[in-house]
């Protein structure tokens, strides 16, 4: 079946946040899809994480140019930048999660969301 126009734009999307965690070394990235679980507040979560909170904060702004230079779209709102401890990117349909080492364990966003597709990325198979 082909793909709609959106699903073509969630994919190019989904490609600049990786480059964009990928550029600044972001560590064990993760997508998970969630269009097929019930009253999720949108279509994916791109999650990893750094190894301080300076590392942290150079692969969401990372992310932010990346995506803006390959797509043209702007990040709709933003957290966590004041102690970079988990940032929060919202695209719409697509949130990326990046977190330091611990507070990922913490929140275990992968377990918590077990019942979608969770899938490792591979950064040579983008």
């Amino acid at each position: 079946m082909a793909k709609t126009q959106k699903e073509k734009d969630s994919e190019n999307l989904i490609h600049a946040i990786i480059e964009g965690i990928d550029r600044n070394k972001g560590l064990d990235i993760v997508k998970i899809d969630l269009r097929k679980i019930n009253h999720s507040e949108c279509n994916y979560f791109i999650i990893c994480h750094g190894n301080s909170n300076t590392h942290v904060d150079a692969i969401a702004r990372s992310v932010e140019k990346t995506v803006e230079e390959l797509t043209g779209e702007k990040v709709w709102h933003k957290d966590g930048y004041q102690n970079s401890l988990w940032i929060l990117l919202d695209y719409a349909d697509i949130m990326v999660h990046i977190f330091q080492y611990e507070a990922r364990n913490f929140y275990n966003l992968e377990n918590l969301w077990a019942d979608a597709l969770v899938e490792e990325v591979n950064i040579e198979n983008k």
